[in-house]
C-alpha cells in the first residue's frame, strides 16, 4: 500500500515556497474560490485555537451553538457547522431524526438543591474552603486533646468531676500554721473519699429547735435586672458563728449523753464536700472520753464564703486588692448575711420555737435564724448530733416549710465571662452553669447544709456590684428558688457519699487516744492530713501573719531511687574525706 504524498513544490532560488505553485491551491466552485480538498472555515487570528478534532461533539448541538453569540472557541474546527463540508448533510439528517420514547425524563437526584450543586466553583474558592475545613478539624482535634489531658489530670487528682477545673494551687498557703511539735498521724487522698457510701435513717430525730423565724417576702420573686433592688445593710442585727464546744445546748446534750459525736452543719458540710474543695481549710477534733467534738478555730476559713474557688482563672494575690481571694470572701459573707435578712417580711411577725436564740443576750436584736439540733444514727453505738440552721419560713399548699437563703455575688464580668445583667433573663441556665463551675464547693456546701437542716426550698439570690470597682454598694438582680432534692441531683451531690465520708472520719478518730487533733486540707494537693496537737493548741491565739513557707514543717516526702543514690554518694564522699583527715592527724602524731 502506497501513500500518495502529492506534489511538493521545490524552490531552487532560496527558502520558502516558490513564486509559482506546483499545483492549484484554490479551486473555483460556483463562482467562488475554495481550497482544494480542504474544508474551509473562516476565523480571526484573535480567536484561541482549541482541539484539532472533537469526536465527542453532538451534531445536534449545532442549533444551540448557532443561537449563542459567536458560539464556542472550538467552533472554527467544528466542521459539522460548515455547509460546504461533507458532514453538513449528515448533521441535517441527524437534526431531522427524533427518538420516540414514552419514559419520563430522569428527576434530579437531590431534589431542588440539585441545580445549585451543578454550579462550577472557582478553583481558588474551593481551595479556601478546603483550608477552612482543615483549620476547623485542627481546632476540634486540639479541643479533644485538651479535654483528654484535663480528664487525665482529674482522674489523677481523684476529685469527682471537679478536679479537672482546678487551677494551680502551688502558691497557696495552708489555713493553719503547721508547728514543729505537731505529729502527723495520717494523710487521706480524696480519691478514697469518692468510693465511700453510707446510708443513714431518714428523717433524723429532732431533739430541740431554738430561735425565731420570719416569713419570706414573695415580692422578691419578681425582681429582675430591669427591676433591681438595692442591697440594704443590717448593722443592728447580730449574726453568730459559734463553734461546737462553745454551744451551751450541745454541752447540755453531751452531759445528758444524747450522742457520742457532736458538730455543726458548717463543719459537717466541709467534710461532706471535701473532694470538691481547692483552698485549704482545717477542723479541730477533740476526743474526750468516748465522745468526739468537731470544732473550728476562731476566725477560721469556714466562717467565710469562698469566691471562684474552683475557677481556672486565678485571682489577684495582693491582699489589698478588692478582687483578691480574701477581699472577695469578706465581701461575699457580708452580702450573704444582708441578703438573708432583706428578703424577709419584717413586720414583727415571727414563728417561735422551743427555746429562744441560745447565743443572744436579753433585748439584743438578732437575725432571723432557727437552730435545729438533730440526731443521726451511724451505728448501734454511735449517734451524731449536729446544730443546723434555717433562715426563713414560707407556706406551700397551706403548710409551713423551712427555707434557706443564700446569695451568689458577681464582682467583675471579665472573670466569669458572663454578664448577669444581660444573661439572667434570657440565659438563666448558663449563669447557673458558670457558677457551678467557678463555685462548685460553695454551692455544694450550701446544699449539704440545707439537706442537714431538713429544708424543703433553697432560695439563691444573684447580687452584683453597682460598679465593678465599687465593692461597698450592691444590687439584687434576681432571686430564684430551687427544690432541694432536685437541685442536689442537678449538681451531682450524692447523700450516701456525703455520709460515707463523715462515717469514715468518725471511725478513724474513734480509734485515736484522748486528746486534740486537727484535720487540715493540703493547700496544693487533693488530700487531708491529721495532726496530733498539744491540748492547749488554738487557745488564746491571736491573729498573726502566717509563717514563711520555708519555716513551716513540711510533711515527710518519699525520696526516689535517684535521690537515694545521690545521698549515698555524698555520704560516701564525706566519710572518705573524714578518713583522710584522720590519716593526716595520725601521720603528724607519729612524726612528733
Amino acid at each position: 500500500m502506497v501513500f500518495d504524498v502529492g506534489a511538493v513544490p521545490f524552490n531552487p532560488d532560496g527558502w520558502g515556497p516558490p513564486e509559482t505553485p506546483a499545483g492549484p491551491l484554490l479551486v473555483k466552485q460556483d463562482g467562488a474560490a475554495h481550497p482544494a480538498n480542504i474544508p474551509f472555515a473562516p476565523f480571526s487570528r484573535s480567536e484561541k485555537l482549541g482541539r484539532v478534532a472533537d469526536w465527542s461533539r453532538n451534531p445536534n448541538f449545532s442549533a444551540n451553538a448557532s443561537r449563542s453569540a459567536g458560539g464556542t472557541r472550538d467552533a472554527v474546527f467544528d466542521f459539522a457547522l460548515d455547509e460546504s463540508s461533507a458532514l453538513s448533510g449528515a448533521a441535517a439528517d441527524d437534526s431531522s431524526f427524533r427518538l420516540v420514547d414514552g419514559k419520563p425524563p430522569p428527576r434530579p437526584k437531590f431534589g431542588p438543591r440539585w441545580r445549585f450543586q451543578q454550579r462550577p466553583q472557582l478553583p481558588q474558592r474551593r481551595d479556601e474552603e478546603v483550608e477552612a475545613k482543615k483549620r476547623e478539624a485542627e481546632k476540634e482535634r486540639a479541643r479533644r486533646d485538651r479535654l483528654y489531658h484535663m480528664n487525665r489530670r482529674s482522674a489523677y487528682a481523684g476529685g469527682p468531676g471537679f478536679a479537672g477545673s482546678r487551677r494551680d494551687t502551688s502558691n497557696q498557703k495552708s489555713s493553719v500554721d503547721i508547728q514543729p511539735e505537731w505529729t502527723m498521724l495520717d494523710q487521706i487522698p480524696f480519691s478514697t473519699f469518692s468510693k465511700l457510701s453510707f446510708a443513714v435513717p431518714d428523717p433524723p430525730e429532732d431533739l430541740l429547735i431554738c430561735g425565731a423565724l420570719e416569713f419570706y417576702d414573695r415580692n422578691f420573686d419578681r425582681v429582675n435586672p430591669k427591676n433591681e433592688r438595692r442591697l440594704e445593710r443590717f448593722k443592728s442585727r447580730n449574726f453568730f458563728k459559734i463553734t461546737t464546744t462553745d454551744d451551751p445546748v450541745i454541752r447540755r446534750l453531751a452531759a445528758d449523753d444524747k450522742a457520742t459525736v457532736f458538730a455543726t452543719d458548717a463543719i459537717l458540710s466541709a467534710l461532706m464536700c471535701a473532694p470538691r474543695s481547692v483552698s485549704s481549710w482545717d477542723i479541730v477534733i477533740q476526743r474526750v472520753g468516748n465522745k468526739l467534738f468537731f470544732d473550728k478555730r476562731d476566725g477560721s476559713q469556714l466562717d467565710l464564703l469562698s469566691v471562684n474557688e474552683t475557677s481556672q482563672d486565678p485571682l489577684p494575690e495582693a491582699k489589698e486588692d478588692i478582687n483578691s481571694a480574701y477581699s472577695l470572701a469578706m465581701e461575699a459573707t457580708y452580702i450573704n448575711q444582708n441578703f438573708s435578712q432583706q428578703v424577709l417580711v419584717r413586720d414583727g411577725n415571727k414563728v417561735t420555737f422551743d427555746e429562744p436564740n441560745p447565743f443572744a443576750s436579753e433585748g439584743e436584736e438578732v437575725a432571723s435564724v432557727a437552730y435545729r439540733y438533730r440526731r443521726w444514727k451511724l451505728d448501734e453505738n454511735t449517734h451524731l448530733v449536729a446544730r443546723c440552721e434555717v433562715h426563713s419560713m414560707t407556706e406551700v399548699k397551706g403548710q409551713q416549710t423551712f427555707m434557706t437563703l443564700n446569695a451568689l455575688n458577681e464582682f467583675d464580668p471579665k472573670y466569669s465571662g458572663v454578664d448577669w445583667r444581660q444573661k439572667l433573663e434570657t440565659q438563666r441556665g448558663a449563669v447557673l452553669a458558670t457558677e457551678l463551675k467557678n463555685n462548685a464547693n460553695k454551692l455544694a456546701k450550701w446544699t449539704a447544709q440545707a439537706l442537714l437542716a431538713g429544708a424543703d426550698l433553697m432560695k439563691l439570690g444573684y447580687v452584683s456590684r453597682v460598679h465593678p470597682r465599687d465593692h461597698f454598694n450592691h444590687v439584687i438582680l434576681s432571686v430564684i428558688g430551687y427544690k432541694l432534692k432536685d437541685f442536689a441531683a442537678q449538681i451531682n451531690l450524692n447523700t450516701s457519699n456525703m455520709w460515707g465520708i463523715v462515717k469514715s472520719i468518725v471511725d478513724l478518730c474513734m480509734k485515736l487516744n484522748e486528746g486534740k487533733y486537727v484535720l487540715v486540707k493540703d493547700p496544693a494537693k487533693p488530700q487531708v492530713r491529721i495532726y496530733e496537737v498539744p491540748v492547749d493548741a488554738f487557745e488564746n491565739e491571736y491573729v498573726e501573719e502566717p509563717l514563711p513557707e520555708e519555716e513551716q514543717v513540711q510533711p515527710p516526702a518519699e525520696k526516689d531511687a535517684t535521690e537515694n543514690a545521690v545521698d549515698a554518694v555524698a555520704e560516701a564522699e564525706a566519710n572518705a574525706a573524714a578518713g583522710a583527715v584522720e590519716g593526716e592527724k595520725d601521720a603528724d602524731a607519729s612524726v612528733v
